[in-house]
């Protein structure tokens, strides 16, 4: 099922999301339902709380950007070793439209829980290793903007917030067309 997406600066985006006890059918099913979501948004990643639910779990696929990569499912999600540097024009499914140049680790090792609850360890570069950092950042309640100046972090903040607004009048609109379009009832008021 595709979800909605929260868009910042929405408060679940600021909080500390909790760690998951045990990976069972609801966690299955939320990874399920967020990797549709992530495909139906043509993202390559998208943490948990961009969906309104506050636990520690990740979907990324990189595949279309980056050979021999697949689906990954990251349950309590950890960074244990990074190496060097990189910039890269990052972009989020919760901040649409808006794209900024952040430095982040160029390799990332993890550590995770899969879609079976079994642990892993994986190696990142390249796109991935960018990936899996910007989706442990909102894990961490931090959005690519936290990494800009105030500045242009405040100029795409006022874009959201007109966007937000842009989307509540835009739904309010569709839910009048479907009231006046519904089958009229002899007992209506």
């Amino acid at each position: 099922m595709v979800r909605d997406i929260v868009i910042w600066p929405d408060p679940i985006l600021k909080q500390i999301a909790k760690p998951v006890d045990r990976v069972d059918d609801t966690i299955r099913r939320l990874l399920d339902d967020m990797a549709e979501t992530m495909y139906a948004a043509d993202g390559v990643g998208l943490a948990a709380p961009q969906v309104g639910v506050s636990q520690r779990v990740i979907v990324i696929d990189v595949s279309p950007r980056q050979e021999g990569q697949k689906l990954l499912h990251l349950v309590n999600p950890e960074i244990v070793k990074t190496e060097g540097t990189r910039v890269y024009t990052e972009g989020c499914l919760s901040i649409p439209g808006e794209a900024e140049d952040v430095e982040r680790a160029d390799k990332v090792w993890i550590r995770a829980l899969g879609r079976d609850g079994k642990a892993f360890e994986l190696a990142c570069d390249e796109l991935l290793a960018t990936a899996v950092q910007h989706e442990i950042d909102h894990l961490q309640g931090i959005v690519f903007a936290d990494h800009l100046s105030s500045l242009k972090r405040e100029i795409i903040r006022r874009r959201m917030k007109k966007l937000k607004v842009e989307q509540a009048t835009e739904r309010a609109t569709d839910r009048a067309e479907q009231v006046k379009g519904a089958r009229k009832h002899e007992s209506a008021l």
